[in-house]
């Protein structure tokens, strides 16, 4: 599963490949859908949830809000299964879906005219860790190669090889999962890679009040 974009997608994922995925874009509702969206999940591949033996989850760069809702769900199922929990670059997870050979980029929308980003050298490649920057700022050193993603599509003027998919699915993040659970590669804790802070800030100077 991931909410670390606009798009609420979850998958289920065989070892060898995906057996039924859904997904929604809609930026404000992920804890509304990301629940029904797991049911959808397992009632079309006739599974119940007690079936699941790994459980998967996007752990951005994302927004604060939205990147939270799948990853506490995700801690839940795995508490609740006693299965293990792995996370995953979302980023990687797009870098996958692209199908390109050589050398590319990926980007998502990051809000406040940012985006979300990093190089890879082929679909399963990343070079560096994921970066918020300014598009502009990044044109130069990503000048003449494609750029994958919502962050690319948005922004024209900085990458005018921008290419979709737009958003990730939990398929793709699935599949890079999967391939590195057979490899004997350690996947990423299921913690949030943020790269920023959080819009909302505990007021600076204020009172605290305490009874007499």
């Amino acid at each position: 599963m991931d909410t670390a974009t606009p798009a609420v997608t979850v998958a289920l994922h065989d070892g060898d490949r995906v057996i039924a995925e859904t997904g929604q874009v809609d930026a404000r509702r992920h804890g509304e859908l990301l629940l029904p969206a797991v049911d959808r999940v397992l009632t079309e591949a006739g599974v119940t949830l007690d079936a699941v033996t790994n459980v998967v989850v996007g752990v951005g760069p994302g927004p604060y809000t939205g990147l939270r809702v799948g990853l506490v769900t995700a801690a839940t199922f795995g508490s609740a299964l006693s299965v293990p929990v792995h996370g995953v670059c979302t980023l990687d997870g797009l870098a996958h879906a692209a199908g390109l050979r050589g050398p590319f980029a990926v980007a998502t929308d990051a809000r406040r005219k940012e985006v979300y980003w990093a190089r890879y050298e082929d679909g399963r490649t990343r070079t560096g860790e994921p970066a918020v920057d300014r598009p502009a700022d990044i044109a130069e050193r990503l000048a003449g190669l494609p750029v994958v993603g919502a962050g690319a599509l948005l922004h024209p003027e900085a990458f005018p090889d921008a290419r979709g998919p737009e958003h990730v699915s939990a398929g793709d993040l699935a599949a890079v999962a999967a391939e590195g659970l057979a490899a004997g590669l350690e996947l990423l804790p299921p913690q949030p890679l943020y790269l920023r802070r959080p819009d909302a800030q505990v007021p600076k100077n204020y009172k605290v009040v305490t009874p007499a």
